[in-house]
């Protein structure tokens, strides 16, 4: 195994997607189960996501799903990725993190993002329109002070006020110079587009300023990973996020994950077949021997501390047998065979 890979953190990112003529709520219960083999294959952390109005995703109160998560398990770092800081008041998201920490304390993470909502009928529901992702700076500083005890209000943030809960900044558009600036821990994607994600990540180095919460940049990549016995089947994985994906970016819907073959019987129109090529193209996806060999190329490129695996796919078996081979990858075992405590973790910081 590749001494890069093996200094490497890796974590999931579950977005609970829904799938044709699934209900909703067994893509929640999926998560919950992902999380328990997550946590028994060694994966660092689990996080799930924020989204309102979607169709193709049941994951709309991530705080809510993350308490069942760790609930279910036991030693696996829980968190988000992320709640969207506008769609809500600072105080509020201290408060659910504080609650969070003090239920399960040593194993919550703080992934923040600064989305305001898929369409304009979500941003108007939530009251909040795109201007409000300007003050993604400001909201961030308000809430790391609730922990602190700096607000200016006088009042105090319970049971927050003290805890430590490592915040991470999800960056899109300006998060990397957000982040930097903050002295935060940064999450940035996708691994298709190489080039920019490089550029990102030598920003937020170049710019970082340690703060109370990290001494030194922290780098967290993530984007899909796919891993199966043949570069085909690896392939098949993506193909349903794939077309979801082209759907969206001409009907203006995010739809659930269709079956594979459903998609390859589907007559596209030029435009759509153009984003769904293009959703297939520069992911991370072959044989074990095929992956491990692109992931020692994007660490070295990058530094990252940390990959976020974010894939999804309608056949759940192969989702889950796509995890066990990127676990052996990475050369991960449960942490109770490790002998490691709950918390225990290869780098000091974060989590």
């Amino acid at each position: 195994m590749s001494s890069v890979i093996a200094a490497t953190r890796f974590s999931v990112l579950d977005r609970s997607r829904t799938r044709e003529g699934r209900p909703d709520g067994e893509a929640l219960r999926d998560t919950v189960r992902f999380a328990r083999e997550a946590e028994r294959l060694g994966y660092h952390r689990f996080w799930v996501s924020e989204h309102h109005g979607v169709p193709g995703v049941a994951g709309s109160a991530p705080t809510v799903l993350a308490a069942a998560v760790a609930g279910a398990t036991r030693t696996i770092r829980v968190g988000t990725g992320g709640v969207m800081l506008p769609n809500h008041r600072p105080l509020v998201v201290a408060e659910q993190f504080g609650v969070l920490e003090s239920l399960f304390p040593g194993r919550i993470d703080m992934g923040l993002g600064r989305s305001v909502g898929f369409t304009d009928g979500v941003r108007k529901a939530l009251g909040r329109d795109k201007g409000d992702a300007e003050d993604f700076a400001a909201q961030l500083q308000e809430l790391l002070g609730w922990f602190r005890g700096t607000s200016p209000t006088g009042v105090r943030a319970r049971p927050s006020e003290g805890l430590s809960v490592p915040p991470f900044v999800l960056a899109m558009g300006e998060g990397a110079t957000i982040a930097a600036r903050a002295g935060l821990p940064m999450v940035i994607g996708d691994l298709r587009d190489r080039e920019k994600m490089r550029r990102g990540v030598d920003h937020y180095r170049a710019h970082f300023r340690p703060s109370p919460w990290a001494s030194e940049p922290y780098v967290v990549i993530s984007g899909t990973v796919a891993v199966a016995a043949t570069p085909e089947e690896a392939r098949r994985l993506l193909i349903p996020e794939a077309w979801s994906m082209a759907y969206s970016r001409t009907h203006g819907t995010f739809p659930p994950l269709p079956p594979a073959g459903r998609v390859d019987a589907l007559e596209m129109s030029a435009k759509e077949r153009g984003f769904y090529e293009s959703g297939l193209a520069g992911q991370l996806a072959g044989t074990e021997e095929e992956v491990a060999h692109e992931l020692e190329t994007v660490l070295k490129e990058t530094g990252a501390q940390e990959v976020l695996v974010t894939t999804s796919t309608y056949d759940r078996e192969a989702l889950l047998d796509s995890y066990r081979r990127l676990a052996r990858i990475a050369g991960m075992s449960p942490a109770w065979n490790r002998g490691v405590c709950p918390t225990q973790t290869r780098t000091e910081f974060p989590g």
